[in-house]
């Protein structure tokens, strides 16, 4: 078990604002230790009797191993009883009444849990882990957690990719916080005030000077830290593996994509005529695509042996790869027999043990909470995705603290396809997360001086 004075400075200064601020935003990039920053706190917090339950809500594979593992990991805070919340409806009932000081439940079964209690919550605190999930205000999670708001003395939000889709994606998560005192009481009102909408992409961007005003505003109850300011991580190399289809098969897509706008009532691209015609893209540009009975047809196999080449190239180096849909993972499986899917603790330790040459995981399970530096620092994206913050998060399962090898991280791009437009789309979702981050960051650097 690591002492309590293993934690970085930086550590100290977290969970000394979290001390001060009942409600507050932890930003914290992945790596630089949200877990033990919040056990840490609230530990005190029951040292000093300020708190006697407390609540956190996070991913299932989180709940049910990345907590429990960091709580006995650390000398402070292994006496620290917990009960994670999960099972049929009448063991989940039976453990919500148990008698200890943490309870964990998934973020699925939040709305659960409060109508279990009806709205009466028995907890003090309330821990929100990957607070970023809960940026959509018409979603149950975030009124379940809205309730829970109302029923807690703190509330600590954690995430390393607060924004990962524009600042519009801010004021859900604040407002679980102040109940829209900094940001708006409404979010009609905060887009009137601060965004501008494009009919025509159906997208919202910050007005001039909006960003500035709202960074401000956070500024008080957001503590963030970055990881190239803290962590002297290992090189990471980003490489984009570009893949050809043939005339024949450019064609066929072309041809798809064509005649999934002509389809579009009078041209008109709704969002989720957009999202389809996405989808479908790029499932042909991994060489596989669905019908309408679910069933799918393949197109090509361009990223298959591209993904040959590099696992070639990785001489025995375990390679970890990220694919999309089912219809990926059956073809992968069938080029390389001897990979193996990580969607289970004992994959995972198997990885972790340097025993599988080559994994398959798919970044929304694999994504959060996992450590997986020790088994490899090769990543292969067989499929991108739009989603920003589930790129961050997969690349930093083995771009994090504990690596000690250069990270490689390849992406399969079919030239010609939707997948160029992925690749550019990404850093701009980037530079907006990333003011965000940044506008943030004064107020740890005067704490750490003080």
């Amino acid at each position: 078990m690591r002492p309590r004075s293993a934690l970085h400075h930086y550590q100290d200064a977290a969970v000394e604002f979290g001390r001060k601020n009942e409600k507050c935003a932890i930003w914290a990039e992945m790596g630089l230790g949200k877990t033990p920053i919040t056990l840490t706190l609230l530990r005190d917090l029951f040292d000093d009797f300020e708190i006697y339950r407390v609540l956190i809500v996070a991913p299932l594979r989180v709940i049910r191993t990345s907590w429990p593992n960091e709580i006995a990991a650390w000398e402070h805070t292994h006496g620290m009883s917990y009960t994670v919340i999960d099972g049929q409806q009448n063991q989940k009932k039976k453990l919500a009444c148990s008698d200890t000081m943490i309870h964990l439940i998934s973020r699925d079964s939040l709305k659960w849990l409060v109508e279990f209690w009806r709205g009466a919550l028995p907890y003090d605190v309330l821990v929100l882990d990957e607070a970023s999930s809960f940026r959509s205000q018409s979603s149950q999670r975030w009124r379940a957690a809205l309730v829970a708001s109302t029923r807690v003395k703190r509330i600590i939000e954690l995430t390393g990719t607060p924004t990962p889709n524009g600042l519009h994606q801010a004021w859900a998560q604040i407002h679980l916080l102040d109940h829209g005192a900094r940001l708006g009481h409404t979010y009609t009102s905060f887009k009137d005030r601060w965004l501008d909408y494009n009919p025509f992409t159906q997208k919202l961007t910050a007005k001039p000077h909006a960003e500035k005003v709202i960074h401000e505003r956070l500024r008080d109850i957001c503590f963030t830290l970055k990881a190239e300011d803290y962590l002297d991580l290992p090189a990471r190399i980003d490489r984009n593996v570009m893949t050809e289809l043939t005339p024949e098969q450019q064609a066929q897509y072309e041809k798809l994509e064509r005649d999934a706008v002509l389809e579009m009532d009078a041209g008109e691209i709704t969002a989720f005529s957009a999202g389809a015609l996405a989808a479908k893209c790029l499932q042909f540009s991994s060489g596989a695509v669905y019908d309408a009975d679910k069933n799918y047809t393949v197109f090509h196999d361009a990223k298959i042996e591209a993904l040959r080449d590099i696992i070639d190239e990785a001489n025995g180096e375990p390679v970890l790869v990220a694919y999309n849909y089912k219809s990926d993972l059956a073809r992968l499986k069938k080029a390389f027999p001897g990979g193996m899917q990580i969607d289970t603790d004992e994959s995972i330790t198997l990885w972790n043990e340097g025993k599988l040459d080559i994994a398959f995981a798919h970044p929304q399970s694999a994504g959060l909470g996992l450590n997986l530096q020790a088994g490899g620092r090769v990543i292969v994206w067989f499929a991108l995705t739009w989603n920003l913050e589930l790129k961050q998060q997969f690349d930093a399962r083995l771009h994090r603290q504990g690596q000690t090898k250069p990270v490689i991280i390849h992406h399969l791009v079919c030239a010609g396809t939707i997948d160029e437009d992925v690749m550019q789309a990404l850093p701009a979702k980037a530079a907006v997360q990333n003011r965000l981050m940044d506008a943030m960051k004064r107020r740890i650097e005067r704490v750490l001086h003080k």
